[in-house]
């Protein structure tokens, strides 16, 4: 595909400013973070054919921040990954979200998961969401205000599993927190490799964040990725909570567990502290 043609699926242009469509109505749990002391709101990465947007968080002040990507769910970079950005921020972060599906679909507009599923995120190439991985870490550097030698990465659901692959292909990752992202799955032409195809050879540490209750990714997949993890020399490690479902730490969905959800946020601060992220 040349790079004309790829350049006419860059379809989204702009992120949305509420909650995806598909996940209304909003819990009342639902977490605000406001930007006060912050810098926040939607930026443009350059990549190989155009632009794609994304959000950035960052304190006011300053410089020199440690960078987080944060990888969005199936629902794309909506209020939810919007404000996950804010929070970092609040931390001293430069947190940054590029809309991975860009080229695919506007994910926000569809009401029905299954066809956000089928018409849009499995459309999406893991080789060009490494690529655009990529490109935002080159925006942070760029930007003057991230530090890439303090780099991590997180994500959630779909992002999940792009924790674990990003952190396989970029080394100058330091760790990463993977939230109930899938394990295992069939080798195709657009997903030809899988978390677990790529755990005994991982080196970058990663803490995996798991509910014991998830119906799309059963306790046994688990399982054989920490035995698989055992095997390498990456020092990952999953936490897998009891009776907690899938999206447990969203707190706009009914899904959301406070309790295992404010757990995993401070297990993956420290996991990020240790592993040299964090200032």
């Amino acid at each position: 595909m040349t790079d004309l043609t790829r350049r006419q699926f860059i379809t989204v242009t702009a992120l949305s400013a509420g909650f995806a469509l598909a996940v209304h109505p909003i819990a009342a749990a639902v977490i605000n973070t406001d930007a006060a002391g912050l810098i926040a709101g939607e930026v443009k990465i350059p990549v190989k054919d155009g632009q794609i947007p994304a959000y950035r968080a960052m304190p006011a002040s300053g410089s020199n921040f440690p960078v987080i990507l944060v990888i969005q769910e199936i629902f794309g970079v909506h209020a939810h990954i919007q404000d996950i950005c804010r929070r970092f921020a609040k931390l001293g972060y430069l947190a940054i979200a590029p809309e991975m599906f860009a080229r695919q679909g506007d994910v926000s507009k569809i009401t029905d998961i299954q066809e956000i599923i089928s018409k849009v995120v499995s459309k999406v190439p893991d080789a060009q969401a490494m690529s655009d991985l990529d490109a935002t870490v080159e925006w942070a550097q760029k930007s003057g205000k991230g530090n890439i030698n303090k780099l991590g990465i997180t994500g959630f659901c779909w992002g999940g599993r792009m924790v674990w692959l990003y952190s396989s292909h970029n080394p100058k990752v330091k760790a990463g927190a993977a939230w109930y992202g899938r394990l295992v799955g069939n080798s195709t032409a657009l997903t030809p490799k899988q978390p677990i195809d790529l755990a005994a050879t991982l080196k970058v540490p990663v803490l995996g964040l798991y509910g014991g209750k998830d119906e799309s990714i059963p306790n046994d997949t688990v399982e054989k990725m920490r035995q698989v993890l055992k095997t390498g020399s990456s020092g990952s490690e999953i936490v897998l909570y009891p009776d907690t479902p899938h999206g447990f730490n969203a707190d706009y969905r009914p899904t959301y567990r406070e309790k295992e959800a404010k757990d995993a946020w401070k297990q993956m601060q420290d996991w990020f502290k240790k592993h040299g992220v964090a200032q």
